[in-house]
């Protein structure tokens, strides 16, 4: 399957222009609306040879691997993960309508029933314990059908393996179940939700600890770390998987263009308008600004921080956190 849609509509002729296939703010072009759902802030800036364990793609890829995938979770929750029965790569979640799609990167489902939700994150988005919360609503809304009982929903693990330390106490491991204020007693709604923090590898127990290092760019020297390493260099050797990568690129390229398209030629058609209004000069210099107002939300909306917005549109930072 597929991680996005066609760059075309079904039954239509040809490349659509990429004004065609993003519409200009508020983005009403539901590939573009996709886009920004999915891989908002995943961009892949990387060549696919130079892609690591620690890239989503190559994550994803190599942890469908259903020995692997039960091995990294074992290392985690220890004998509370039983045998494998299912794995989704890039599983939708869609609710109801009009609300945020959610795309997980790995579910996995056991024979206990136990559900389990992997992803990989280098980029903090400063939103994590939200992120979580929501993925949990959308896990929980599509696994319990209507007239079931409360009572059938699974036990699920949330974890994100981060390069970054999101709660900056330098643990390896984060993990947070709700449980009373008043009495700290555990308060088991069968939820989970697990920070994996591989800044702190060095803290980190047996395995777990050879997999963060791992992740961050040491040289496979265990089994386990060993066989990840194989099935990398695998899927690189794999055409396959190769253009799949770079259609995704290449889809992510067109969406940032795109967006600068867009935003120039409003820039240019307001500044045009104007200028018939309040004369040539007057015209341009708002046309020129409109142009870097919606170049920058564009770029906002596509992930990028402050400082490189503030480099490509030469805006203030306070005029783009008003965005």
């Amino acid at each position: 399957m597929s991680l996005f849609p066609p760059t075309k509509p079904k039954g239509s002729k040809g490349n659509l222009p990429l004004t065609t296939r993003f519409a200009s703010p508020p983005f009403k072009s539901p590939y573009l609306m996709l886009y920004l759902t999915v891989r908002r802030d995943r961009l892949m800036s990387k060549s696919f040879d130079e892609l690591t364990i620690a890239d989503d793609f190559m994550f994803c890829t190599v942890m469908k691997d259903e020995e692997l995938c039960k091995e990294l979770l074992t290392m985690i929750l220890k004998n509370r993960v039983g045998n494998i029965v299912k794995i989704i790569h890039q599983k939708a979640v869609d609710n109801k309508i009009g609300s945020k799609s959610v795309r997980l990167d790995l579910m996995i489902e056991d024979d206990t029933g136990k559900l389990y939700d992997i992803e990989m994150q280098t980029t903090d988005q400063k939103n994590l314990p939200v992120r979580m919360r929501y993925y949990q609503c959308a896990i929980d809304e599509s696994s319990l059908n209507k007239g079931s009982d409360y009572n059938d929903l699974p036990d699920t693990f949330i974890i994100f393996f981060c390069t970054f330390d999101y709660l900056d106490k330098g643990l390896p491991m984060y993990t947070i179940t709700p449980s009373c204020a008043e009495t700290g007693q555990r308060f088991n709604d069968g939820t989970t939700k697990i920070i994996i923090n591989s800044k702190a590898a060095e803290k980190a127990d047996g395995e777990l600890k050879e997999f963060l290092q791992y992740m961050n760019g040491k040289s496979p020297d265990t089994a386990f770390t060993k066989k990840i390493e194989e099935r990398v260099s695998e899927t690189k050797e794999d055409e396959a998987r190769r253009r799949e990568y770079m259609n995704i690129q290449s889809f992510e390229m067109d969406a940032r263009r795109a967006g600068i398209q867009a935003g120039l030629a409003q820039g240019r058609s307001e500044g045009l308008q104007a200028g018939i209004a309040r004369g040539r000069s007057e015209g341009f210099s708002d046309g020129a600004r409109q142009t870097k107002l919606e170049t920058a939300q564009i770029l906002k909306r596509l992930g990028d921080s402050v400082q490189k917005i503030i480099q490509a549109t030469g805006l203030t930072k306070e005029e783009i956190e008003k965005l």
